[in-house]
């Protein structure tokens, strides 16, 4: 999986890094990649998405 941080992090890897696979966001901790992942399916990561930028969601 080819995993990603946010544009808007830091260089001290305190953040939350995603991939998409399919239909199943995969989240994981910058600081310990080793531990096991979060994963959500692609609806409700951009429901999420638009509810923290305070937008509908469609």
């Amino acid at each position: 999986m080819a995993w990603r941080k946010s544009s808007y992090s830091g260089g001290d890897d305190n953040c939350l890094e995603v991939t998409v696979a399919g239909d199943v966001v995969a989240l994981r901790d910058s600081k310990d990649t080793a531990r096991p992942y979060a994963k959500v399916s692609r609806a409700a990561w951009r429901h999420f998405l638009f509810s923290v930028a305070g937008g509908a969601v469609r």
